[in-house]
């Protein structure tokens, strides 16, 4: 019984953490123009399953947002940062190839290979790309854990939705995964004396 409860608190607090950390900050692509100091930006695009060279639904609804953003000016540069690795299939080689064969030019793409969890994305972010403030493209069930990470790591984080032609039972788990393990990992990590 205690353990239940002890469980259920940690989610409803890790949910809370989350949802303060976020507030106000998480955007409709039509809305992502009327963001505070919202023009031009850096987008950083979450890495996702790639496939034999090809985006899996999730990071092709991700590049697909930020195509659309990218071609209304509202975005710069885009930093795709994801696993490089080969087991991985290298994300950010394939979301690059991605969005050059869509007209963004390979001066506004920078790829980021050592992404491998959303949190490495923002501390990297931060460390290795020196951004004070960045625009998330992510799915909706991802993006108040991704913009309080940021913004616990240093960056001014913003995040735009992605489009997504996902299954539903895919998008019901992640919401389930997201609440269950993601948010209250994410409280841990932020509670770490190591940060």
């Amino acid at each position: 019984m205690w353990v239940a409860v002890l469980v259920e608190l940690i989610v409803t607090v890790a949910a809370t953490v989350v949802f303060v950390g976020a507030h106000g900050r998480v955007y409709a692509i039509d809305d992502a123009a009327l963001r505070p100091g919202s023009v031009p930006a850096t987008a950083i695009v979450l890495g996702s399953l790639v496939s034999d060279g090809e985006p899996g639904t999730y990071v092709r609804g991700r590049l697909d947002t930020v195509l659309d953003l990218y071609h209304r000016r509202i975005v710069t540069r885009i930093i795709n940062s994801g696993n490089g690795s080969a087991d991985a299939g290298d994300e950010p080689a394939v979301m690059r190839a991605y969005l050059e064969e869509r007209g963004v030019p390979p001066h506004a793409i920078v790829d980021d290979a050592a992404g491998m969890s959303t949190e490495q994305s923002c501390v990297r972010a931060r460390d290795a790309f020196g951004l004070r403030a960045a625009l998330l493209i992510t799915q909706d069930f991802h993006a108040d854990r991704a913009v309080t990470l940021c913004r616990v790591a240093g960056v001014d984080a913003s995040a735009v939705i992605a489009s997504c032609e996902c299954p539903w039972p895919t998008v019901v788990r992640n919401h389930v995964r997201e609440s269950l393990f993601a948010n209250p990992r994410a409280l841990l990590s932020m509670l770490s004396p190591s940060r």
